[in-house]
């Protein structure tokens, strides 16, 4: 195992690494791109990172000046599929274009989607891209077709329109159909003094048609696309950190970057796996760990050298004074040394290899749970139990948007009941910013994810016994479903929102690992179902 601090060896100093990293400009912004962006500014500064940062605009522009495009190519086993990718001198790409040819009843290209790398935007990249698209539409003779769902106030939105494309309803003379508003048409000069309306509707017909297609493509091209990417970053880590791994030392920030890495890695292996029309044909298995890097302990907490010594707190004031006596003043550093908050699926992995609560965790670990159990700590307020739990600050506005819709709902919702089980809100009560993170406090309750009640009903051995007798698992989804249907009806929110933007609860023994229930005359009935 690479040694760290915490083995009682003396840290070394965060100064200057080395002259050059001796690794290529990508990389270089792959490894930014792990530090969240409220820090680059700071971390632009830091002694520990300036090999990083160093000449690094002007690099950026001189990439770009001498980028070019790609010519297009025809993937004839992808149904039609085609890209056009603008790559650096050095063959990176740097941007890429999908579509989808359709030959019937006029020759058509839809556009899929554009994409351009965080670091190379906002430099002419996808305006390139969509003028060597639109002479290619030129050349053809072919219609271009794209869903412009950029937002009207993005100061990209006019691009399309600068490129003389046009509303559908321009084209079609009609009012469309729901899901149909967005689109934008390219007419080729040769085909301008035709009349289109039928061919076009035709199209949009076919476009419908091959929707499924269409969104399975594009999330195995994304999911292939992210793997190379994760890869590559994996590469450009050690590369990096190479003199460390030699000497089998690792600084604080050395592991603050790998576990950064892990964490980013794990949320995308799960986030995969609900993704329409995936199956595992890329497997997230190609990202392996060396040993002495899964040994090093997980580092959450960004080096001093990156985030300065500001705190800020938002939430209601009157717990601010008791979390900040528990916390000592030092607020980072005390709630990740909290004990974890535990969950039954960290319960039977730490039985499971012989470990107790107080388990240090190593990015290792965090590969084989598919989490960070990390994230969530237990403390005791004034007698009362709540939780802390770690959120990235890019996720804060989110997080305001979400508290001004609890608040919505508090008011709209009342006391209700679904499916028999009583409808509970448990709202964030104040949040932490310390050391590049943030922590959302609130009240603990005796609930688990209902992702991790389905994973138990299915997995533990009584509980899949109580499932055969009881249909616990369709009492669970159905319970879900229907506190969802009370949330679009009470404030209008969309469905997508309703489980993307909250996380629900699901009544819970954590001590026993088993669901909450009571009976009534209809049956079993979960006790609670929790939005938070």
């Amino acid at each position: 195992m690479i040694t760290a601090e915490s083995t009682g060896t003396a840290t070394p100093p965060l100064t200057a690494r080395r002259p050059q990293s001796g690794i290529d400009l990508k990389s270089r912004l792959a490894l930014i791109g792990l530090i969240d962006e409220q820090l680059r500014s700071k971390a632009a500064r830091a002694p520990v990172l300036v090999d990083l940062f160093g000449e690094l605009n002007g690099l950026i522009d001189a990439t770009v000046d001498g980028s070019k495009i790609n010519r297009l190519n025809l993937d004839t086993r992808a149904s039609g599929f085609h890209i056009i990718e603008i790559t650096s001198d050095s063959g990176a790409n740097l941007g890429r274009m999908n579509l989808l040819y359709l030959n019937k009843p006029i020759a058509c290209y839809y556009l899929v989607y554009v994409e351009v790398l965080p670091f190379f935007r906002k430099k002419g990249l996808g305006h390139r891209i969509l003028s060597h698209f639109r002479g290619f539409l030129d050349e053809k003779g072919a219609v271009g077709i794209l869903n412009n769902v950029i937002p009207r106030n993005d100061p990209t939105y006019a691009i399309y329109f600068k490129q003389a494309w046009e509303p559908i309803e321009q084209v079609v003379g009609r009012s469309v159909k729901a899901g149909e508003e967005n689109f934008m048409v390219y007419i080729p000069p040769q085909l301008r003094k035709k009349n289109l309306i039928e061919p076009v509707r035709k199209l949009l017909m076919h476009l419908n048609r091959k929707r499924a297609a269409i969104e399975m493509r594009d999330n195995e091209t994304m999911v292939k696309g992210a793997l190379f990417e994760f890869k590559e970053l994996n590469l450009a880590l050690s590369a990096y950190f190479q003199p460390e791994i030699e000497k089998r030392s690792a600084n604080p920030f050395m592991r603050f970057m790998f576990t950064r890495f892990a964490s980013e890695f794990i949320r995308f292996r799960r986030e995969i796996g609900e993704l329409i029309g995936y199956t595992g044909g890329e497997s997230t298995e190609q990202i392996e760990l060396p040993k002495e890097i899964a040994d090093l302990f997980v580092k959450n907490v960004a080096p001093k050298d990156l985030t300065g010594d500001t705190i800020s707190f938002i939430g209601d004031r009157t717990v601010w004074m008791p979390l900040m006596r528990a916390l000592e003043l030092q607020p980072a550093l005390a709630i990740e040394a909290l004990p974890n908050l535990l969950q039954p699926r960290l319960r039977k992995w730490l039985k499971a290899g012989n470990m107790d609560a107080g388990h240090d965790f190593t990015i290792g670990d965090l590969m084989d749970l598919g989490y960070d159990p990390t994230r969530l700590k237990e403390i005791t307020l004034d007698g009362e139990p709540f939780v802390l739990h770690r959120i990235s600050r890019r996720m804060l506005p989110e997080y305001k948007e979400k508290q001004k819709r609890m608040e919505q709902l508090s008011l709209a919702m009342g006391t209700r009941q679904v499916m028999g089980a009583h409808l509970l809100l448990n709202k964030p009560l104040a949040v932490i910013q310390d050391m590049g993170n943030a922590y959302v406090l609130r009240r603990k309750i005796a609930a688990i994810g209902w992702d991790e009640a389905q994973e138990q009903i299915q997995q533990d051995p009584q509980l899949q016994r109580l499932n055969r007798e009881m249909r616990l698992e369709q009492l669970l989804l159905a319970t879900v479903r229907a506190a969802g249907s009370v949330l679009m009806e009470s404030v209008g929110i969309e469905a997508k929102t309703v489980f993307e933007k909250f996380s629900w609860m699901i009544s819970w023994d954590l001590e026993a690992n088993r669901p909450r229930l009571f009976m009534d005359y209809s049956g079993p009935v979960f006790e609670s179902i929790w939005i938070t």
